[in-house]
């Protein structure tokens, strides 16, 4: 059944920043819902499929409240509004005060405000804020990482915590570093680089400095973990596939009072030989439903890189 409808916003300023650049926004729309959309200054006409035409004018709506939220609107933003609205069921959803595009769900740092793209991004970060003890696993480009670090920075800058601690195992399991050339920073920086990278999306980096010099923000290989108890921190084992069951377990066995754990990785890309078995899978068996402790399965739809990033995964999940 098609149908047509006219939508008009009142905040006509914010308008050209909800259609986007020469219109990129809307028939960025168009072309998803399969549907057309005519611009009438601060009207739109659209016409279509007739739940094509109401998933649009819901997602366009939440958008403007986006923007008058001061938050910002991009391809990417539409493309999370469609993901939350097909998650939600629409306007069930709508009419149960849920946000189509995660807007409801904001971490602010310093250098940019960052919002779930995803259904499992929001609930990832709703688990991290009640829970001491979170895992976040699935594949590349989920958000595992990057949303952890942005809650980390959030409550470190809220006092909540006192440190930052990041950590993940550098080159393999056995974390045989000697053979690289330099100092030890020199030799394992390079395998902490996302997470420099997504601390220097969320701060200054002079401020990063200062912090790591001062003791508050860490960025160490797991080994450096060994025998310490992490208090009053925030603590974030990146790569947690190439932990061995005793790595794993001494560094769950690290978490000391008022201190937060997320764990994240990909147990489809270990680099661990054949016959040893991972210590996020291993931490999986025995850990899943025991209080307190939280695992958050990511699948490819959640994957918010570029489209053919998600492509790419379910074609090689599919050889498996």
């Amino acid at each position: 059944m098609t149908s047509s409808h006219i939508l008009e916003f009142e905040n006509k300023d914010l308008v050209p920043l909800l259609f986007g650049e020469h219109n990129a926004h809307l028939s960025h729309l168009e072309h998803k819902l399969n549907i057309s959309i005519a611009d009438r200054g601060h009207k739109l006409s659209l016409s279509g499929n007739d739940s094509a035409v109401k998933k649009a004018e819901t997602i366009l709506k939440d958008l403007m409240v986006r923007l008058e939220k001061k938050q910002d609107v991009s391809v990417a933003e539409i493309d999370a509004a469609l993901r939350f609205f097909d998650n939600d069921h629409g306007d069930n959803a709508k009419q149960n005060g849920k946000n189509m595009s995660g807007s409801d769900i904001v971490i602010k740092t310093k250098k940019k405000t960052i919002s779930p793209r995803s259904p499992n991004q929001a609930e990832y970060l709703k688990m991290i804020e009640k829970n001491s003890m979170v895992f976040g696993v699935g594949p590349a480009g989920t958000g595992k990482t990057y949303l952890a670090v942005a809650k980390a920075v959030e409550m470190f800058l809220d006092n909540k915590v006192e440190r930052l601690i990041f950590t993940r195992p550098a080159v393999e399991a056995g974390e045989r570093l000697g053979f690289l050339p330099g100092d030890m920073k020199d030799k394992v920086d390079p395998y902490l680089r996302p997470i420099y990278d997504a601390l220097h999306d969320m701060l200054p980096w002079d401020v990063i400095v200062k912090k790591m010099e001062a003791g508050e923000i860490e960025v160490a290989p797991l080994a450096f973990m060994r025998g310490r108890t992490l208090s009053n921190a925030f603590v974030i084992l990146d790569e947690a596939q190439n932990t061995t069951r005793t790595q794993m377990k001494m560094f769950l066995t690290r978490m000391g009072e008022s201190s937060r754990m997320v764990i994240t990785g990909d147990l489809t890309q270990t680099d661990l030989p054949r016959d040893v078995k991972s210590g996020l899978r291993d931490a999986h068996d025995i850990l899943e439903g025991v209080e307190g402790i939280k695992f958050l399965h990511f699948a490819k739809e959640d994957v918010i890189r570029h489209p053919l990033v998600s492509k790419i995964v379910q074609a090689y999940d599919e050889q498996n």
